[in-house]
């Protein structure tokens, strides 16, 4: 396919303020390429469609939520049609939307905008729905001390996208990788010969580094808030003993640890694990397996 490029400017700065523009064209480009490789032409479009014809579109809303990813559905139609488009009333990412909505318009060739629609769409809705289901999370918890948290389970090549769509649906976002960050899950605790041992062995490797450890019991969360550990992940555990492990680590005062609790939370337990007092409660099917939000593209001549 024909490549325009540069985007504008002022479209780049947007998504590098959100912190989504590093190979963003690039993953748009591979996107667009599934449907037409190098040289090929949208035979459809091509045969239907009058080379000088020129249409509106208009993204709506099909169902109530919380849009995000529209600046980079802006990106896919800057990158195929170039400076021959016009986009307008494109909503902020992260707004509330009803049913019905209209959250952008594009104008320009109408072969173009088809050609465009598909990619853009996949874009825009995909990280709407993350960003929706974020929404409820908050919601879910609002009046308690909880935040919702997203995880590293997004898809290959998507994470920062998916956890932009997170921030935009009002959640936290947990490390970006395995480096900004040190997580001691169970099979670390299990290669270092205890939670204590592999606490103290980051520790002394990465002194500044944030770091949590995980722990499946009261024992361990106990030994680890008496050698200094300020971040502790509850994994698998009932409301009754998460509500003890606040109890426990609320006893130290100043010194007490931000409490996450994790693992096969659903929206339905959201109030009742918030409850217990814990600080962030992280959930993998924020990105994992979320629903795509329905948008549409509506053609209309002009």
């Amino acid at each position: 396919m024909k490549q325009h490029l540069p985007p504008p400017s002022e479209l780049l700065d947007e998504l590098r303020a959100a912190g989504i523009e590093e190979g963003l064209v690039d993953h748009v480009l591979t996107a667009l390429r599934e449907d037409l490789p190098d040289g090929a032409v949208d035979v459809t479009s091509e045969s239907t469609i009058a080379a000088e014809a020129r249409a509106e579109g208009v993204l709506a809303a099909r169902e109530d939520g919380v849009v995000a990813g529209l600046a980079v559905a802006e990106l896919v139609f800057r990158i195929v049609l170039g400076d021959d488009v016009e986009v307008t009333d494109r909503l902020a990412d992260g707004t509330r939307v009803a049913a019905g909505d209209v959250v952008m318009r594009v104008a320009g060739p109408t072969r173009g905008l088809l050609t465009a629609e598909r990619t853009a769409l996949n874009f825009a809705s995909h990280l709407s729905g993350v960003a929706t289901a974020t929404s409820r999370w908050v919601a879910a918890l609002e009046g308690t001390r909880a935040r919702v948290l997203d995880t590293r389970k997004t898809l290959p090549g998507w994470r920062a996208l998916q956890k932009y769509a997170v921030r935009c649906g009002g959640g936290v976002n947990h490390r970006f990788g395995l480096s900004d960050k040190a997580m001691v899950k169970d099979n670390h605790v299990i290669a270092a010969g205890g939670a204590v041992p592999a606490y103290r062995a980051v520790r002394a490797a990465h002194p500044d580094l944030p770091l949590e450890v995980e722990v499946t019991d009261l024992d361990q969360l106990r030994d680890l808030l008496d050698v200094g550990c300020t971040e502790i992940l509850l994994d698998n555990m009932s409301t009754a003993t998460m509500a003890e492990a606040v109890r426990v680590n609320d006893e130290r005062g100043a010194a007490r640890a931000t409490l996450e609790a994790s693992g096969g939370l659903t929206l339905a337990r959201a109030a009742e694990v918030a409850a217990t007092g814990v600080d962030f409660i992280s959930v993998g099917a924020l990105t994992h397996s979320v629903v795509v939000f329905d948008l549409g593209l509506d053609l209309q001549d002009v």
